[in-house]
């Protein structure tokens, strides 16, 4: 497995209208969209930024991954995603290096991607999204 690039980095945010007043008013980024991912319980906002993209991620529900992210952590940085150009052969290759996956089997992501997600404990507590986009 290779990481092709950064696919994107997923920013954990508390009110995504507010926010994204920053992203686009002082950084001049612009939103090319955004979507409910309801099986993650989190609305994402997406902003290109050359080769990448930055995802800002509103919980759809208080007890949602990222509401829960913010409540231990406060809002930030909530995960780095990797593109990678087979996420099958990519999350068992992860396992054969004896990293803990948090999904053994691709699932669906925002933006049409198939992702899944290695155990911070295995990645020096950074949470790394493996995403793959045909």
């Amino acid at each position: 497995m290779k990481a092709l690039k950064v696919d994107h980095i997923g920013i954990a945010v508390k009110n995504l209208e507010e926010t994204l007043q920053f992203y686009e008013t002082v950084l001049g980024l612009e939103l090319s969209g955004t979507e409910v991912v309801d099986s993650q319980k989190v609305k994402v906002a997406f902003l290109p930024v050359g080769d990448t993209e930055i995802e800002l991620l509103e919980s759809t529900d208080e007890d949602g991954p990222i509401a829960r992210f913010i409540e231990k952590n406060g809002e930030g940085i909530q995960h780095i995603a990797f593109r990678v150009d087979d996420i099958e052969e990519a999350i068992q290759y992860m396992k054969d290096k004896g990293m803990k996956m948090l999904d053994e089997k691709p699932r669906y992501g925002a933006g049409g991607a198939q992702i899944a997600f290695v155990h911070p404990k295995s990645s020096h507590r950074v949470l790394i999204e493996l995403s793959e986009r045909k």
